[in-house]
Formats: structure tokens, C-alpha cells, sequence
């Protein structure tokens, strides 16, 4: 009896804790954040441009008053440069022989780029039959110079593989494609671009962890969107309410919950990325700066602001079957009115769709959660998607699920598996 009344007093402080930091996922906060983010005033959040700003640095604030730490000392901001090239000139012989330029595409951030076969890049092959998108996709993100030789039966659709080279990180490897079959002995190509740089930023907060605090629990979303566009009924902003404002809104409202309950075992990374419309650039630049082995899980947010097919109190989790962590926040939230489901929408990818996906490329446990109705999203990449069209109360359902879904990884208890190609 005496162990038992030494221990109350500790248990309902955990338990008072507890509440205070559940009050804190309140529907009056969740419109707070996400009417400042989809307002016309973020004119649509395109990426790249002066009009993200606002949001970025609404975020920063957001992260610094919830007592997050920055990625260094109070800066939040996680700066990284893109180029978009210009072709001048381009020339490439084979054995002294001249190869048309319509049958070479160089994706390179040098100026004034000159290789041949003395240059030390390795050599590479797209084979007739493989999937000539992902392939050179891969080849062009292995951190090398390659010299990748296409075969000829793609000729038709070798030209659209220059949507590689529109926007590069400024530490991109150079990588050659070539139209052709065999692997050239001799060559020279020359390749001359000017650049425009384009400065961006993901935002970037930090709750270190207790007895684990290098392995890393990651909750995302992405706060860019598409911009003003084509007007709609006379509404040319792109407001971004649901996609991904409502992700956003979830990870500010994590970040204080997290920061009230106390430090955890693991250290838990907050991350709003930037570009993920034009790319997943921001994504893909957080994700080198890690080591993906201490990353046990992410938690990405996406599209979290409407109902989900199976109606509220619910939401899915895409790529469900490639690792245990859906099955490990399905088994957290037991008792409670909330179901986690897998995707419902396997044929249209959505595991490789988002800013889960370069991770868990990696390996990382990764994966998005979400509640849009993929069959039917009648505001998706639209002027309506406004917060008039989300239900704020559910919301708040859906970032407290996610917040006790996954106690159990961010405690150190659990760890997910691997991705399962």
C-alpha cells in the first residue's frame, strides 16, 4: 500500500500532463494555423517565389514559440540552392564522328562542361524492355558521374527525359545520356549552360530525444502548393487548403503537443517542406542531410482535412504492406473511435507520390497519412480548395490519432521494420 500511494501522486501528474497536451490539439487552434496559411494574403505558396516567405517564416515562429529547437541555434530554416539551366552549346563526337544533339541529354550543374573517355565517369545502360523513366531517374540521383547509354528503341520518348535537368540541386552529379547502342571508346562532348539560381527552404524543427536521441522520429508535410493560376469563377489563388496546408497545421499542432507531454526516448524532427509540387525538392534535400539508418519512422501528412471514404474518425496510410508501422498505430489506437486503414488507392501510387518517398526509398519506414478521396477530390489543384470545404472538428480527431498512434515509436518501445520492396 505504501509503494501504491508513493506512486499516485506521479501518475496523475503524467496523467495531467497528459490532458494539458491533448487540450492543446483544439479546434480553435487548428483554424487558427490553417486560416493563416490557405489566406489569400500566401497567394497560393508556389514555391520558388517571394509569396512562400510568409508562410515560411509563419512556420519558423510557430516552431520557435512551441520551444523547438533550429536545426542551428534558433534558425529553423533549412536553406538549399536549385539551378535551372540553359542550354548554349552542345557538341559530342564518337569516334571522331559528330552525334546529333537531339540524341544527347546532359543533366549537369558545370558551366562549361567537357568530358571524355579519360574523365573517370562510370558507364551505364538503359536496356530495351526496362522502364526507361525510373531507370534514368535512378541513375541520375546515385551521386556519380555517369555516362548512361540509352538503347535506340526508346528513341520516341528519349527527348522527354530532359524534365531531369529542369531544376538541379547545386551539388548534382553530371550525368550524360546517350541515344545509342554499345559503349563508346572514344568521345568528346562539350556542354555549355548558363544557370538561374533559385534559393529554398525547408523549415525545420528539432525536441531532442532522452536515452535515443540519434535515432529520429520524423512527422512532415509540405507547406508549398501551386500558386495564382488560371482563374476559376473569377479566383485565379490556388489557395492550398487541404494540399498541404492541413498537413502543415498537423505538425505545428504535433510539435506543441509533444513539446507539453516532455522530452521523449527518441528525437522527434518536425519538417515542413518545401516544393514538394514542383518535385519533392525539399524532401529530397532533408532527407541527404540524415543518415536514413537512425531514422526509425516518418510520419508524413498529407491531405488531412476532409472526411475519408470510410468517413471521419479515420484515415489511411499508404504503402500500409511494406513495413509494420500502420500495424503498430492501428495497434496503439485500440479503444479509441479512430481506425487507421491501408491505402485504398494501390493503383495509383501514392506511396511514391509523396515526401515519404525518398526515404523510403531508403529503406525508412516512411509513409503518408491521409484522408483524400482519390476517386472523388472535387477542389484538389483548385481555387476552391479554401477552408470553407474542411471540416476543422475532424481535424483535430486526425492529429490527435496521430499523436497516440504513435506513442509507443517515439517512447523507444517499438521500432518499425524496414521498407518491404
Amino acid at each position: 500500500m505504501k509503494n501504491f500511494f508513493f506512486l499516485l501522486p506521479l501518475f496523475l501528474t503524467l496523467q495531467l500532463t497528459a490532458q494539458k497536451a491533448e487540450d492543446l490539439i483544439t479546434v480553435s487552434e487548428v483554424t487558427r494555423i490553417e486560416t493563416f496559411l490557405s489566406s489569400d494574403d500566401m497567394r497560393g505558396r508556389k514555391a520558388g517565389t517571394p509569396d512562400i516567405e510568409k508562410a515560411a517564416h509563419f512556420i519558423a515562429a510557430e516552431f520557435q514559440k512551441a520551444g523547438l529547437q533550429g536545426i542551428t541555434a534558433n534558425n529553423y530554416r533549412q536553406e538549399f540552392l536549385m539551378l535551372r539551366p540553359k542550354l548554349i552549346e552542345l557538341k559530342l563526337k564518337i569516334d571522331d564522328k559528330d552525334v546529333e544533339a537531339k540524341n544527347i541529354i546532359v543533366v549537369t550543374t558545370v558551366k562549361d562542361l567537357k568530358v571524355d573517355e579519360n574523365a573517370g565517369y562510370e558507364m551505364a545502360f538503359i536496356k530495351a524492355g526496362e522502364n526507361l523513366f525510373t531507370k534514368a531517374n535512378d541513375l541520375a540521383h546515385n551521386k556519380k558521374n555517369t555516362i548512361v547509354m540509352v538503347d535506340t528503341s526508346f528513341a520516341a520518348n528519349f527527348s522527354r527525359l530532359t524534365f531531369l535537368k529542369r531544376q538541379l540541386f547545386s551539388t548534382a552529379p553530371t550525368t550524360i545520356f546517350i541515344l545509342g547502342t554499345g559503349t563508346p571508346k572514344d568521345f568528346k562532348i562539350k556542354a555549355e549552360h548558363s544557370f538561374t539560381e533559385i534559393p529554398f527552404a525547408n523549415i525545420v524543427g528539432v525536441l531532442p530525444g532522452k536515452s535515443k536521441k540519434n535515432e529520429y522520429v520524423i512527422f512532415s508535410g509540405h507547406y508549398d502548393h501551386i500558386g495564382v493560376g488560371k482563374p476559376v469563377n473569377g479566383d485565379s489563388i490556388y489557395n492550398g487548403a487541404n494540399d498541404d496546408a492541413a498537413g502543415i497545421t498537423a505538425v505545428i499542432m504535433l510539435a506543441n503537443y509533444f513539446k507539453k507531454l516532455g522530452p521523449q526516448e527518441r528525437t522527434l524532427i518536425f519538417a515542413a517542406f518545401t516544393a514538394e509540387e514542383i518535385g519533392g525538392f525539399g524532401s529530397q534535400y532533408f532527407s541527404q542531410q540524415y543518415n536514413p539508418a537512425q531514422i526509425m519512422a516518418m510520419m508524413n501528412i498529407e491531405m488531412v482535412g476532409t472526411e475519408s471514404k470510410w468517413g471521419k474518425n479515420s484515415a489511411f496510410i499508404t504503402g500500409f504492406d511494406k513495413s509494420d508501422m500502420g500495424a503498430i498505430l492501428q495497434k496503439n489506437l485500440k479503444g479509441t473511435a479512430f481506425t487507421f486503414h491501408p491505402d485504398p488507392y494501390p493503383d495509383q501510387q501514392l506511396f511514391y507520390r509523396s515526401d515519404n518517398a525518398t526515404l523510403a526509398a531508403l529503406g525508412v519506414p516512411a509513409h503518408t497519412i491521409s484522408t483524400a478521396k482519390m476517386e472523388n477530390e472535387p477542389h484538389y489543384h483548385k481555387p476552391s480548395d479554401e477552408i470553407s470545404t474542411l471540416d476543422m472538428q475532424n481535424m483535430v480527431e486526425i492529429i490527435k490519432a496521430i499523436a497516440l498512434s504513435s506513442r509507443s515509436i517515439v517512447s523507444g518501445k517499438d521500432t518499425p521494420g524496414r521498407v518491404r520492396e
